[in-house]
């Protein structure tokens, strides 16, 4: 298996259970606190992953442009993580996540208008049956 496959499997696990998590956290704050006190300790583990695996160097590197498409990033990733930490506080976790991760299908629109990543038929049946399950989730 390819080593991004790997940390993609990674990576969804623990988001799994960020959110389960998370709800249990916010039953006595609002949800811009618990994100708060959440981010606090994300800058924290992240800080002490790029010093521990020695990737501070690369900081350097870093152009002007990159630091404006990361804070662009930083801008976006704000936005989604304040409105979910709204959202699990009042709904349910499985209904939240479920729509939250439908965003892949805009992450697959830019990846192949902007990025010029391939459209293959793979990747397209798997986004109608995230839409069909999206239109599942949220149909009342």
């Amino acid at each position: 298996m390819r080593q991004e496959i790997i940390y993609a499997f990674i990576s969804m696990a623990a988001a799994g259970v960020t959110s389960v998590i998370a709800k249990h956290g916010l039953r006595n704050v609002s949800g811009d606190a618990g994100l708060f006190v959440r981010t606090m300790f994300v800058a924290l583990f992240v800080t002490l992953n790029l010093i521990v695996f020695g990737y501070a160097k690369e900081l350097q590197r870093l152009t002007r442009t990159d630091v404006l498409f990361l804070a662009g990033s930083a801008v976006t990733t704000s936005i989604s993580w304040i409105f979910y930490y709204k959202a699990i506080k009042t709904g349910n976790v499985s209904e939240v996540a479920l729509i939250d991760k439908a965003s892949i299908i805009i992450t697959l629109l830019l990846s192949f208008l902007l990025l010029r990543e391939p459209l293959t038929i793979k990747v397209m049946a798997g986004a109608v049956l995230i839409l069909t399950g999206l239109f599942i989730i949220s149909w009342k």
